[in-house]
């Protein structure tokens, strides 16, 4: 496979120091940056992820910053979403949809306070939407991205390692809830929340002088926790429903072919409503599936495979890997609403051939 030619437009991270050090063996592009996607294997990073703690750069991850007196009128727009109940220290989870209802984005949204918010976004360009959004509505809103780089600390002995370097109040952080805490003379936000089902945190670094003083100590801490450097693992995402904006939505899936239905609320008044409304009324399109893809390991899905009914697509499979836990290949796919039904069998046409597929009730856990 061909290599990653570095430059300036490629930024780097203040971590990148670190995650070289620890032997990184891939990357991915995000948000034009360097995201590390292995270190040992596929495998073997996820089968550590799921017993012990990983430190991983996701300051590709960048943040919009939304401050002034509109920013709450500005958030209420960009999300069908109801934020009218956000506490101060909270996050929440918000699909970003288009005049069309299509997803922008699925960020996290940070609340600071009623006139500032971080948005802490997936792979795009929201940020000139979000401009433009302030622009044609004449919001009294500053948009920028600062200079803050997310650090996740993720598995079932992350809260063991955050107590070492943060103390013991880490611990009493809930569920897409965060506190300000202390590291080095520096007050960083950190939050109980992260890109894998296996708990842990993500810790806002804002200003990256200190960003590799703060992964030094994360393993000076954790040696004796068995701490390695890792990055969201594709087969533990696939294994969990974890979705990816890019891979297994686009602004062509509004959130109800996502599954996100849930977080569109009849109250908001937000861009998009009334084309979420005749979606809602009429039924959505597609549903996203667990799919369990039958014979030998088929490798990585870095294309869309189409799934087909006879001789017409009905959907597409958007991600897919081996999963030695579940000892099979495991997908994630956009399926046509009136055949995704739970076990029926489909024909997948993979860079392999053609394959047989049987759409499952429930992700693998």
């Amino acid at each position: 496979m061909a290599l990653i030619s570095p430059s300036r437009r490629l930024r780097r991270t203040p971590f990148s120091d670190g995650v070289e050090r620890a032997g990184v063996k891939a990357y991915t592009v995000y948000n034009r940056m360097l995201l590390p996607t292995m270190f040992d294997s596929m495998a073997a990073d996820c089968a550590h992820l799921k017993s012990h703690v990983q430190v991983w750069d996701v300051a590709c991850e960048r943040q919009i910053s939304v401050k002034g007196p509109d920013a709450n009128r500005l958030m209420a727009l960009l999300t069908p979403r109801d934020l009218s109940k956000m506490a101060d220290d909270q996050c929440y989870y918000v699909p970003m949809v288009d005049q069309y209802g299509g997803m922008l984005n699925d960020p996290v949204a940070v609340k600071h306070s009623d006139d500032h918010y971080w948005i802490s976004i997936a792979d795009s360009d929201l940020r000139l939407w979000v401009k433009g959004v302030v622009a044609g509505f004449g919001l009294d809103v500053d948009v920028s991205e600062p200079d803050v780089s997310p650090l996740a600390v993720q598995g079932p002995k992350a809260d063991d390692l955050m107590a070492r370097v943060f103390g013991e109040d880490v611990r009493s952080i809930r569920f897409f809830r965060y506190k300000r805490l202390s590291f080095q003379g520096k007050t960083l936000l950190v939050a109980r929340s992260g890109f894998s089902k296996q708990g842990g945190f993500e810790i806002y670094v804002d200003g990256g002088e200190i960003g590799m003083s703060l992964w030094d100590a994360l393993f000076a801490a954790g040696a004796d926790l068995n701490v390695r450097a890792g990055g969201p693992n594709l087969i533990e995402r696939v294994e969990s429903g974890l979705l990816s904006y890019g891979n297994d939505m686009t602004d062509q899936n509004t959130p109800f072919d996502c599954g996100l239905g849930k977080f569109v609320s009849s109250n908001a008044d937000y861009i998009g409503r009334s084309a979420l409304e005749r979606v809602a009324e009429r039924g959505a399109e597609f549903a996203l599936c667990p799919i369990e893809i039958l014979g030998e390991p088929i490798g990585v899905c870095d294309r869309a495979w189409p799934i087909m009914g006879g001789s017409s697509k009905v959907g597409q499979v958007t991600s897919a890997v081996w999963s030695p836990d579940a000892n099979c290949n495991v997908a994630i796919g956009m399926v046509r609403t009136g055949d995704a039904v739970a076990s029926s069998n489909i024909e997948i046409n993979t860079h392999h051939g053609p394959r047989i597929g049987q759409i499952r009730d429930a992700f693998w856990k």
